[in-house]
């Protein structure tokens, strides 16, 4: 891994603490209050067979498929990331809608795509969270799309038949 891989660490403390305030809001149904920009994804451990929660900002939603993008914030390390990897059929929350989905691998070129739309979309947004999460805030741009999706896989939630 070369240098700049190196940056994406796994939240701790309070960190962690304010990423998972959105899950208290769909657990109080309220998670319409998130729009349509957050989904919380209900998935099964690798490992313990339990079920976990988690809220991943939507980076895209196609409407013609109903189909939502997401991508790993904490790359291919993240448990939920991992998890889904096992057992691919899930749940997700969107708003008032609950959707039973398919996890799937975004190849890399359509991933830059979608992460070039995202930013040109948000750019305020893609600045902040690269600098989060790579540590500098790149402008929004094919090039920077390009270097996000390779150290943050991109899923899609397919709904299931």
């Amino acid at each position: 891994m070369d240098s700049r891989h190196s940056y994406i660490q796994r939240p701790r403390g309070l960190l962690r603490f304010v990423f998972r305030i959105p899950i208290l809001f769909y657990r109080l149904h309220l998670g319409w209050l998130l729009g349509q920009r957050f989904l919380l994804l209900t998935h099964i451990g690798r490992n313990s067979g339990q079920t976990h929660q988690t809220v991943i900002e939507v980076v895209k939603h196609n409407q013609q498929s109903d189909s939502y993008f997401v991508a790993s914030g904490w790359g291919k390390k993240s448990d939920w990331y991992r998890n889904i990897h096992k057992n691919p059929d899930v749940v997700i929350n969107v708003g008032r809608r609950k959707l039973q989905v398919r996890a799937e691998d975004v190849p890399l070129p359509e991933a830059i795509d979608v992460l070039e739309e995202y930013a040109n979309r948000n750019p305020l947004a893609f600045k902040e969270l690269t600098g989060l999460f790579l540590g500098e805030r790149l402008q929004p741009n094919r090039d920077s799309g390009q270097r996000l999706a390779e150290m943050m896989p991109m899923v899609v939630f397919r709904p299931r038949a």
